[in-house]
């Protein structure tokens, strides 16, 4: 009994800040169904008429597949070079490696706003035009971070080790990079790989200042809501978020299943 109030103060404090992180998803998701014109109390349905009318949207369509292009494109080459940045730190120590580390990770503590304007000037001044090409480089650069700090972090002694290893046996340094180091590194290049393409899926500023014509679905999505708010932007908001969700859930699925794997 004793404990059961003891615990109770803190039961509620967890319920409270659940109920604040998830109310508004679950508010969003519910309304999706709503079979009336807005997306408010009281509840009629549930219908999925908002969904189908956000299916037969042709351009909300092409902003998603704009959106999952740009996604998986942006996110390989962000871990193809977050594992480059990262091998080359961790395999010989630079004589200023803290000041690059730094470098490297500087563009988290940056608005995106400022990094998208920047981005749209200097891109300008190179030739390049808005377009879905430059969105992809935009998220190239606020993705590269946090994949480097991802990659980097699992590097050691094994990996030196490793990769002296390889090198004794007579492996070029392409060999050593890709059949070992690579495969040593699976679980960490992967989640670099999701975490990436997550954050690209829904991410709007950068979309939004560096895309003209062809947009992503966030783009989109903001589109409809300065029309008025619809139950079908809550059923394009729940279909981001059941990607994100999906995408996040597979990716710990897949990199413990990895990470057990290599203990084995």
């Amino acid at each position: 009994m004793r404990t059961w109030v003891r615990n109770t103060p803190a039961a509620i404090y967890l319920l409270v800040v659940l109920a604040f992180i998830y109310l508004p998803v679950v508010v969003l998701v519910l309304f999706s169904f709503q079979d009336g014109p807005l997306p408010v109390p009281p509840f009629n349905g549930p219908s999925l008429h908002w969904y189908e009318k956000m299916f037969g949207n042709e351009r909300l369509i092409a902003s998603l597949i704009n959106s999952v292009v740009v996604a998986i494109l942006s996110a390989v080459v962000t871990t193809f070079l977050g594992f480059l940045a990262a091998y080359g730190m961790a395999r010989r120590t630079p004589r200023f490696a803290g000041g690059i580390r730094f470098s490297l990770m500087a563009p988290l503590t940056v608005s995106y706003l400022i990094i998208g304007i920047g981005l749209l000037i200097t891109l300008n001044i190179v030739g390049i035009s808005k377009s879905l090409f430059a969105v992809g480089i935009g998220h190239v650069v606020i993705n590269l971070p946090l994949c480097f700090a991802i990659i980097y972090s699992q590097f050691g002694d094994h990996t030196r080790n490793i990769d002296d290893a390889a090198r004794d046996l007579g492996a070029s340094d392409f060999q050593t990079l890709l059949h070992v180091i690579a495969h040593v590194m699976k679980p960490s290049l992967f989640a670099s790989f999701c975490l990436s393409a997550t954050l690209s899926w829904d991410e709007f500023i950068i979309a939004f200042l560096l895309s003209r014509f062809d947009v992503t679905l966030p783009v989109i999505i903001f589109e409809m809501l300065r029309s008025g708010l619809t139950p079908e932007v809550n059923a394009a908001g729940t279909l981001v978020f059941a990607i994100s969700v999906t995408t996040v859930i597979a990716a710990a699925i897949t990199v413990s299943a990895l990470t057990s794997g290599r203990k084995k």
